[in-house]
């Protein structure tokens, strides 16, 4: 499971006290030879009208460019009527430039774009070689970001100053997110929504984009390397088994026991197929789970300890602390009925 590090204001894009509600803005932009898959999945994510969750939209969002027609990539197609760069410094989060053409340098009025956006405390997005952009912006030097495991040579040699880790589907830094290839930009993306909403609404947004709400493990699984002569069998059954009984005493041994197979083998499984440990993933789900419980309403922790199979209250907050930079009690504040309802009266 990807690292994260800290977590920003309980409530990005909020005005202050006393004020109306407005949405947090979420700004894209575009520059030649843009990857189109990367900027759809942008806008599936942040643009699009929610009307299944009872609100019109989840984010302010909006694309940017710095000419009034970008060549896409490849020369697919030519954008035009989308904002100007000066869109960029309205944004709370800002999604930059991803690009194949890594050796080629951004051009001066982009990168002076996300300095600015950094210098003002914006939050700032990468997908895929997108973290080139960032980079090259002097903004990750001593931070840690991903990018897509075929370019992560060229990026150390680049940008030595930028503690690089090519085998996760994203970084969450806080205020610094790197996304890895293509399609772990919709991973980041409901990881956002996720943050910023709470489960809930990321799994009603994953459900719409027929996406995992959580794809565990990293890109190592994709990396090229020879096949092995007899595969491994798939953890399908085994994880659907799991989580079915969450609130059981389940651990390494009972999974391995189910799958008929060692404690080493499975975790061999594990680390091939998921990227990550059997307890790491179980530890995943208990924790998606207990979120949930509380976002419908449970308000003692005993029971949703108990029921997500953490064991104690302490337990709970102990996890939920380190998983999602939240206690039970401020994740009840942020996404439970009352704070739900508050988000919808405002949307």
């Amino acid at each position: 499971m990807p690292q994260r590090s800290s977590q920003p204001d309980p409530a990005p894009g909020r005005a202050p006290d006393g004020a109306p509600e407005r949405l947090h803005r979420v700004v894209a932009l575009v520059d030649d030879n843009t990857n189109p898959f990367e900027l759809g999945c942008a806008m599936e994510v942040f643009g699009l009208r929610r009307p299944e969750l009872g609100r019109d939209r989840l984010y302010d969002f909006a694309l940017c460019a710095p000419e009034p027609r970008t060549v896409m990539r490849d020369g697919f197609f030519t954008l035009s009527g989308v904002a100007g760069l000066s869109a960029a410094d309205t944004a709370d989060t800002l999604i930059v430039p991803h690009r194949p053409d890594v050796e080629v340098p951004r051009r001066p009025a982009v990168l002076d774009a996300v300095r600015r956006a950094r210098a003002r405390g914006a939050r700032l997005v990468s997908f895929c070689t997108g973290a080139f952009t960032l980079a090259e912006a002097g903004v990750l030097d001593g931070r840690r970001a991903t990018t897509h495991w075929q370019w992560a040579d060229a990026f150390r040699a680049r940008f030595p100053a930028v503690r690089l880790e090519p085998d996760v589907l994203f970084v969450d830094e806080g205020d610094l997110l790197t996304a890895a290839g293509s399609a772990a930009a919709l991973d980041l993306g409901l990881h956002l929504v996720r943050r910023d909403h709470g489960a809930e609404i990321a799994n009603a947004v994953s459900r719409r984009l027929v996406f995992a709400a959580h794809r565990d493990g990293g890109q190592r699984q994709f990396v090229e390397r020879p096949l092995p002569r007899i595969p491994d069998e798939s953890l399908a059954p085994l994880l659907a088994w799991a989580q079915e009984r969450l609130d059981t005493p389940l651990d390494v041994a009972g999974l391995a026991a189910r799958a008929a197979v060692s404690p080493a083998t499975l975790h061999r499984r594990f680390r091939a197929q998921l990227g990550t440990t059997p307890l790491a993933w179980l530890t995943g789900e208990r924790i998606a789970l207990a979120c949930r419980l509380i976002e419908r309403g449970e308000a003692r922790f005993d029971v949703v300890a108990r029921r997500s199979g953490l064991g104690t209250a302490a337990h709970l907050r102990a996890l939920m602390r380190r998983e999602t930079g939240l206690t039970p009690s401020a994740y009840r504040r942020r996404f439970g009925p009352a704070g739900g309802e508050a988000l919808r009266r405002s949307a």
